[in-house]
């Protein structure tokens, strides 16, 4: 398993940050497609309940979220909550907003979730795309076989920057647990509510973890 390897919560509701820091999360994930409010006092709020750093993230209806403006009305929504987070989720398709959000010196993670399993040679030309603007580069497709996930799995031990792979959908949810062994940098999980199909709660993820490692 990578060492680096954290546990990220991601949350509907930034009360839940709190019971997240107990159960043993890393990391907050902040999906303000999914809440209601004012994104500063959503952040503020997660930030009375813990200590923990914070990913903003507005994931769009084309990659499984439920954000349906463009660009300009993305960063419009995000951009107040730039300087109060550690991390900022773009995608490919918010990418002229990158320059922006690099004035703010937030880490970016740079994302693609995809319905559909992509070819090894597609994902490492992904990759390297998403590479030019993001720290992180998350990555995550919708296996439809066996051999997929063997395919993701070689890809993930083969990137050797920081990268975070993972599935959609519930049927290889498996993966999720098994993508760590080979280098995913970050694992995505819930405190509450799930924000995808197939996630583990961070309480399990970590007991998996235990008989995984110690079995």
């Amino acid at each position: 398993m990578s060492e680096y390897m954290q546990i990220v919560a991601a949350l509907t509701d930034p009360a839940d940050a709190s019971r997240a820091q107990e159960l043993g999360a890393d990391i907050i994930e902040l999906r303000f497609d999914l809440m209601e409010g004012d994104p500063l006092a959503i952040v503020q709020v997660c930030k009375d309940a813990c200590s923990l750093p914070i990913i903003g993230t507005i994931r769009s209806a084309q990659e499984g979220g439920q954000f349906f403006g463009d660009a300009t009305a993305w960063l419009e929504k995000i951009r107040p909550v730039m300087p109060l987070v550690d991390y900022i989720d773009i995608e490919q398709r918010f990418a002229p907003c990158i320059p922006r959000v690099k004035e703010a010196t937030t880490a970016i993670i740079a994302s693609y979730h995809t319905g559909e399993m992509m070819p090894l040679a597609a994902l490492f030309a992904l990759e390297r795309d998403l590479r030019i603007y993001g720290d992180i580069v998350k990555i995550v497709v919708t296996p439809q076989n066996e051999e997929d996930i063997i395919e993701l799995i070689a890809f993930t031990h083969a990137i050797k920057k920081p990268v975070c792979t993972g599935v959609m959908g519930a049927q290889f949810r498996h993966a999720r647990a098994i993508l760590p062994f080979f280098g995913s940098r970050f694992v995505y999980c819930h405190a509450g509510t799930r924000t995808a199909e197939g996630q583990y709660s961070v309480q399990d993820f970590i007991s998996l973890m235990a008989l995984l490692k110690n079995g």
